[in-house]
C-alpha cells in the first residue's frame, strides 16, 4: 500500500509570481506531489510586495499558510513542522538563517534544503554575505536539492559540507502550458524580470535584431526594467505577465528567446523554467549558450545564438516546416521528462534512496 506523506515547504513565495521565478517552480513540484497522492503544506512569509501581487490565493493542490515573523512561525506551526515526514526550506526565505535554526529544532522527519539559486547562494556563502543560509547550517540537511546540476553538486558536498546533493530542476505544468489558438503576433519574444547581468545579452539577441528588422515585431515581458532603456519602436513592452497568461504569450511568438544569468552560465546545467514552458507550448526556442544545455535540449530541439547576426539569419531564412519540426521535438522531450509529476517522482526517489521515511512509496503511480 502506498504511504501518503506529509510534506511541508517553506519558500520565498507560492502565492505571487511577481518579480520571482520561485513561485512557478514550487507550483509545478507541489502540484506533482499532490497528483502522486501526498499531502503538502506551503508556509510563506507574508510580505507586502507579494501580498499586493498575488496570482494564486487558494491553490487546490496544497494548503497555503502565511506567517509574519519567525516567532509566529514557531508558535503557530510547531505542530505542523513536528509531524511532517519531510520539511523542505527554500532559498531566499526572509530571515532564512533564523527560520532554518527554528525548523531544525522542531523537525523530526527528513529536513531538506531546496536551492533555486545555487550559483548565487554559493557565491554569497563564499563572501560571507548570505542572509538566508549559513555555511554551518548546510550539514543540518539530509539532502541539499539544487537547481544547478553538473560539477556544482560535487562542490556542495566536497567544499560546502552537504551530506547529499541532488539536482532538482524546474518543471512545467502541461495543463497550463500548451499551444493555444492565439494567432502569431511577434517574430521573437522574451519573458523575464530585469537582471543587469542578462541585459547585455538581451540587447544583443533581441533589441539589436529589432533595430535591424524594423518590419518585424518583438516583445519583452517582465518587471523592474530601468526607465532609461532605449526600446526600439517595434518592441512591445508588457510590465507583468501572470502565469495564467504564459501559454497564450508563447503561442503568439514565432520564436521565443531564453537568456541566462551569468552565474547560471558559469555553473552550467541550470535550465530556466522558461525553456520548459515555451517548449510545452510548441514554441521554437533560441537560447544563449551554456554548459549542459545539450543534456536538456539536444541540437535538434533548439537554436542557440551569441550575436545579433545569428538571430537575424534564423528569423529571415528558416522555413516554417523546419521551425515547427524543431518545436515538436522539444515539446515531446519536455512532456516526457520535465513535467511537475516527473520532477515530483525524482524528489521522492531521492528521499527513498535516503532509506528513511519513504521506503514503501509507489513512486510511479499517480493519484
Amino acid at each position: 500500500m502506498t504511504r501518503q506523506l506529509d510534506i511541508v515547504f517553506l519558500g520565498l513565495s507560492l502565492s505571487s509570481s511577481w518579480g520571482n521565478g520561485h513561485a512557478t517552480t514550487f507550483r509545478g513540484l507541489l502540484k506533482g506531489l499532490h497528483q502522486l497522492g501526498h499531502r503538502v503544506t506551503f508556509l510563506e512569509r507574508d510580505v507586502p510586495w507579494y501580498a499586493n501581487h498575488r496570482d494564486l490565493r487558494d491553490p487546490d493542490f496544497c494548503a497555503l499558510r502565511y506567517y509574519e515573523t519567525v516567532h509566529e512561525l514557531q508558535s503557530d506551526y510547531a505542530r505542523c513542522l513536528q509531524q511532517a515526514d519531510v520539511v523542505v526550506i527554500g532559498s531566499f526565505v526572509p530571515e532564512g538563517r533564523a527560520v532554518i535554526d527554528t525548523v531544525a529544532s522542531l523537525s523530526k522527519g527528513q529536513l531538506c534544503f531546496y536551492d533555486i539559486d545555487t550559483p548565487v547562494t554559493l557565491a554569497k556563502l563564499s563572501a560571507d554575505d548570505c542572509d538566508y543560509l549559513s555555511w554551518r547550517q548546510i550539514p543540518y540537511f539530509d539532502i541539499y536539492f539544487s537547481f544547478a546540476g553538473g560539477p556544482m553538486l560535487a562542490d556542495l558536498t566536497q567544499t560546502f559540507g552537504a551530506r547529499r546533493a541532488e539536482p532538482l530542476y524546474c518543471s512545467v505544468d502541461p495543463e497550463r502550458h500548451h499551444r493555444t489558438a492565439d494567432p502569431i503576433g511577434w517574430d521573437l519574444g522574451y519573458l523575464g524580470t530585469y537582471s543587469a547581468d542578462r541585459q547585455a545579452t538581451l540587447n544583443a539577441l533581441l533589441l539589436e535584431p529589432a533595430r535591424r528588422m524594423p518590419d518585424r515585431r518583438f516583445v519583452v515581458a517582465g518587471s523592474q526594467y530601468p526607465s532609461d532603456i532605449d526600446w526600439p519602436d517595434n518592441v512591445e513592452r508588457i510590465e507583468h505577465l501572470p502565469p495564467a497568461d504564459h501559454a497564450a504569450f508563447y503561442s503568439r511568438q514565432r520564436y521565443t528567446l531564453n537568456v541566462t544569468r551569468s552565474s547560471m552560465i558559469a555553473a552550467g546545467w541550470s535550465p530556466s523554467v522558461r525553456l520548459f514552458e515555451a517548449a510545452a507550448c510548441g514554441t521554437p526556442i533560441i537560447s544563449d549558450r551554456w554548459p549542459g544545455l545539450d543534456s536538456f535540449f539536444p541540437a535538434s530541439t533548439i537554436h542557440t545564438a551569441k550575436k545579433a547576426d545569428e538571430i537575424v539569419a534564423i528569423l529571415s531564412r528558416e522555413s516554417t516546416r523546419t521551425r515547427l519540426a524543431m518545436a515538436d521535438r522539444a515539446r515531446e522531450l519536455v512532456l516526457a521528462s520535465h513535467t511537475g509529476v516527473a520532477r515530483a517522482r525524482e524528489f521522492l526517489t531521492a528521499l527513498t534512496q535516503k532509506g528513511a521515511v519513504v521506503l514503501d512509496l509507489d513512486i510511479g503511480s499517480a493519484a
